[in-house]
């Protein structure tokens, strides 16, 4: 069998790739190493006998998939971080980033590590494979021609032996760190549903209308005079069941359906009136219920409002369902390929409105190749430029940087005429998911005897001893001037330190919710950026 892996790195790839994903999925304690064990699969193999390789090319392939279609899809929350909390989150995730970056040097330093060793250990430490990606492609330009081989394996073995206590020691430190400050997750949560609601928590309550606030005042209006996050379903009024418009003026009396979470609907009961005996229904053989796929180009991109939907037809949008969370449907929701929404409108217009949506599952499968290879391009085009700071210091983006800047932007444009820059939900996380284990499978065949060897002295010891000094530590301060200093709540900081699946796995089932995913996603574009940009500088520090 060893002779046919040698023979064919195709299938010693798969067989790897296989083994390791399976591997990655068992729970213990609950937990689970994910797709991460590629990698521990991929150095158990290249151990096995040196002939064991593939080409470096599957590497680069899935290292620019991965941080372009990660790009794509962390643009949204990442400007929105601009334009929510202006700098502050570009500033503390670049702080966390130097911070570790700057540990890694003076151990490396004291420990007597090589250039391409404490690289390794940073990226290790930090759980970033994009960084370790970084690392290779600095070592690929800056290493003479016959060390590249033997630095960039050494690399590896650094980020493979310090990889486990940088996920272990961020559990550590967030476990003891919650006790120590006594967090309550569960007043956490109740404070931050206001200006967060978890999409899971939405529903529908019917009210009838009392309260002089809203009486004779057209929804729009009433909208115009309160802070709402709910959106207007159907009326009753005079016994008959309508859709609810901008333009729809509320009598007394009348039945009015609210959606949203528990808390903001309640909030704005208050200024209509008490709770129905049940729930309003519509009448089946005039109004139909749908759940539509978004796979028009068209539309992709576009906010509701700017679909003009009610001018057009009698219809109302109420949820919108991207990924496994329900989002509150409102006039400046962008809609993007993937997403289903939740309509009530009028049987006879159904026909015409699945046009406008697309409602095409298989059209939702289908990548554009066209985006994709052209948005792809771009980044390596750019990764290829060479980047000259003061002081005679130069560098390029490479594989990693150049694919992830151009996708944060084109992932915030979304569309550029015809073009729809952004793919659906599921076919990113598809590429995203290949482009990985790819890139793991690749490196970790490419080092398994280094890493083996390498196991078996002092040195590795040495090397995984000192990744989970920089993962307590650093992740001890980051939580201690998130949470004290920043106030930034201890929900949102589990997230922000746990940039390994299993790590954010770990901070969900603390806080018991999914706020730990909100500081996931406002942290992840900058940290990955920033350890991509400083694993490069480490080594040429080091150098």
């Amino acid at each position: 069998m060893l002779d046919s892996f040698i023979q064919s790195p195709l299938l010693l790839l798969f067989t790897v790739i296989a083994i390791g994903y399976g591997i990655g999925e068992v729970r213990v304690r609950g937990f689970k190493l994910g797709v991460a064990a590629v990698l521990f699969v991929g150095l158990g193999f290249g151990a096995l006998d040196p002939d064991l390789s593939v080409p470096q090319f599957i590497i680069f392939l899935g290292l620019a998939i991965f941080v372009y279609t990660v790009g794509l899809s962390s643009a949204p929350a990442f400007f929105a971080s601009f334009r929510r909390h202006g700098f502050k989150d570009v500033y503390f995730a670049l702080f966390t980033v130097l911070l570790s970056a700057a540990m890694a040097f003076g151990i490396g330093k004291w420990l007597g590590f090589d250039a391409s060793l404490t690289g390794g250990l940073y990226a290790g430490a930090s759980t970033n494979t994009p960084a370790l990606a970084g690392l290779l492609d600095a070592i690929q330009k800056g290493a003479d021609a016959g060390a590249v081989e033997a630095f960039s394996k050494e690399a590896v073995v650094g980020y493979s032996l310090a990889y486990p206590m940088g996920v272990l020691g961020v559990m550590l430190a967030l476990f003891l760190l919650q006790r120590a400050l006594k967090i309550d997750y569960s007043v956490e949560a109740r404070s931050l549903a206001k200006d967060y609601p978890l999409g899971e928590e939405l529903t529908s309550r019917t009210f009838s209308v009392e309260h002089p606030d809203i009486i004779g005042q057209s929804l729009r209006e009433f909208r115009r005079r309160h802070e709402l996050k709910v959106a207007f379903g159907r009326i009753q009024h005079d016994g008959r069941t309508t859709l609810s418009s901008w333009e729809t003026i509320p009598e007394r009396d009348d039945l009015l359906v609210l959606v949203g979470t528990e808390e903001a609907i309640s909030e704005t009961a208050k200024s209509i009136g008490p709770a129905a005996d049940g729930q309003l229904s519509h009448d089946r053989s005039v109004f139909d219920v749908r759940r539509l796929f978004i796979s028009n180009d068209d539309i992709a991109g576009k906010t509701i409002a700017s679909l003009n939907l009610q001018e057009r037809f009698n219809v109302l949008v109420t949820r919108v369902q991207r990924g496994d969370m329900d989002l509150l449907a409102t006039g400046d929701t962008t809609l993007e390929l993937g997403d289903r929404v939740l309509l009530v409108a009028h049987r006879d217009e159904v026909p015409e409105i699945i046009k406008v949506f697309g409602n095409s599952y298989e059209a939702l499968s289908k990548v554009n190749l066209l985006s994709f290879g052209l948005g792809i391009t771009l980044g390596l085009l750019l990764g290829m430029i060479n980047i000259t700071l003061p002081g005679g210091y130069s560098f390029s983006l490479g594989f990693a940087g150049g694919p992830l800047i151009i996708a944060l932007v084109l992932g915030q444009l979304r569309r550029t005429g015809p073009i729809v820059w952004t793919l659906p939900y599921g076919a990113n996380l598809t590429l995203r998911q290949v482009g990985l284990i790819f890139l793991l499978a690749g490196i970790g065949i490419r080092s398994g005897q280094t890493f083996y060897q390498t196991l078996q002295t002092e040195l590795g010891y040495q090397v995984f001893l000192a990744g989970g000094v920089i993962a307590i530590l650093s992740t001890i301060a980051t939580l201690l001037i998130g949470y004290r200093v920043l106030r930034i709540p201890f929900s949102f900081l589990g997230g922000m330190v746990g940039s390994q699946p299993a790590v954010l796995d770990f901070a969900i089932e603390q806080a018991g919710n999914k706020y730990p995913t909100i500081g996931y996603t406002r942290m992840l574009p900058v940290v990955l950026i920033g350890k991509i940009l400083a694993v490069q500088i480490l080594y040429n520090l080091m150098g």
